[in-house]
């Protein structure tokens, strides 16, 4: 028996694959096969990518330095996260520190934002998954990450919540089974003001749940919360570092927020690394007292190598652009697998982050409390026979694909084969 407690995407027992290495795209099992990696936003780069492997190794003969010391590298990577991914921005940008994970990320800024504005109220937007530790769980209103346990014979024993939410309505942004007529934002979020009158931070992310959106949203969003006097944060772990197809996903709109949180692929998937950046407004704010908030591993050498090399890359190699030409491709394909299949009734996406959704239970009643296997884990199981790995963010009905941004042309082509193979069962069941 094994001494690990485990978890997983995927809902059901079974026992996770068995991954012994990997390079470039692809994972390689303990079984032989080689599977191209359909769904890790932590892994912008892919596997044992040469610049990040010999960062890595680089930062493995330094000491190690807590967040408590100056570390020269800690301060490079600072100022090369705001010399590259924030080049444009300077007029609002002030300062980064960093962090392990989007969770602790986010925890970290909701926080903060309690202490500036002495409010314990919070908003996001519906379906949101903002992490499962400390405020960044209670932030998360996907009825199946709720940080407790879901037993398998039905039911969940929940962990007390740590502040009261408010819950945003969410836009549909779908290029495949959007409603008919999609109000503008302006309408279903009238109320928006009234409703963050009492809350410290709004936050709000661009993929979860499969829920993206256009700039009037943000727009929109952001107008309600600072009239509200709300600091607005936005959740960039995982379209952040370029997966949205530029360096944020923000930046697709006129409005800038108050915090930025980064996880995921920050580290070039080499390290585990996270940041919340603050607006210079925040930066003055702060003078004059310490933010008594401490990790002991936040900022360690190796994955301060890592922020570096990983923007050093994706600004040389042309990363961003890379990912605009593959959006294309992907909005094409799956515009045409979707037509395809019945048992598809959305997708939606952008850049390199893209959500199939498929006919079936609401998720607002999937509480991942069974041992049943749902049908988008079916899918992705059989989408395995097509060499390739899709995830479900253990939900019921949705898929993502996520695939590391340097995924060739025809990488991604192959990875699309696999979700159109995977879907047969789901039209199968759907009839």
């Amino acid at each position: 028996m094994s001494r690990l407690l485990r978890t997983g995407l995927n809902a059901g027992e079974a026992a996770p694959m068995a991954v012994v290495g990997g390079e470039g795209v692809y994972f390689h099992l303990s079984d032989g096969r080689k599977l191209i990696d359909g769904s890790n936003t932590g892994g912008g780069l892919g596997h044992r990518h040469p610049a990040m492997v010999e960062a890595i190794r680089r930062a493995a003969d330094t000491p190690v330095v807590n967040e408590g010391w100056t570390w020269v590298g800690r301060e490079q990577a600072a100022d090369d996260l705001m010399a590259t991914a924030f080049a444009g921005e300077e007029d609002w940008v002030g300062a980064v520190r960093f962090c392990i994970s989007g969770s602790e990320a986010n925890d970290m800024a909701l926080s903060l934002c309690q202490a500036l504005t002495q409010r314990s109220a919070l908003a996001t937007r519906e379906r949101a998954y903002h992490g499962i530790t400390g405020l960044s769980r209670s932030m998360t209103v996907q009825p199946q990450w709720h940080g407790g346990l879901a037993v398998h014979a039905g039911g969940s024993k929940l962990p007390a919540p740590m502040a009261p939410v408010r819950i945003l309505p969410a836009p549909d942004g779908a290029i495949y089974g959007a409603p008919a007529n999609n109000s503008p934002p302006s309408e279903y979020l009238a109320d928006a003001t009234r409703l963050l009158s009492d809350t410290a931070a709004t936050i709000i992310d661009y993929t979860q749940g499969g829920i993206y959106y256009d700039s009037a949203y943000q727009d929109e969003v952001a107008r309600c919360a600072r009239q509200a006097g709300s600091y607005w944060i936005a959740d960039e772990v995982v379209t952040g570092a370029g997966r949205a197809g530029r360096w944020f996903a923000f930046q697709g709109a006129r409005s800038r927020p108050d915090i930025v949180t980064l996880g995921k692929s920050l580290g070039g998937g080499a390290a585990a690394v996270a940041a919340v950046v603050v607006s210079k407004d925040i930066v003055e704010r702060l003078k004059g007292t310490s933010w008594q908030n401490y990790g002991t591993l936040r900022g360690h050498p190796i994955s301060m190598a890592a922020v570096s090399a990983y923007l050093k890359v994706v600004s040389d190699d042309n990363i961003l652009e890379h990912v605009q030409d593959l959006e294309k491709l992907f909005t094409g394909r799956l515009l045409a697998i979707a037509q395809k299949h019945p048992s598809v009734r959305r997708v939606a996406g952008q850049g390199l982050h893209w959500t199939v959704e498929l006919h079936g239970p609401d998720w607002r009643t999937w509480h991942a409390d069974t041992t049943e296997v749902p049908i988008a884990s079916r899918v992705a199981e059989r989408a395995l026979e097509a060499g390739a790995v899709i995830g479900t963010s253990g939900e019921q009905t949705s898929l993502f694909l996520a695939p590391p941004l340097v995924i060739s042309e025809r990488e991604a082509t192959l990875l699309l084969d696999a979700l159109d193979h995977g879907l047969d069962i789901a039209d199968e069941e759907h009839g």
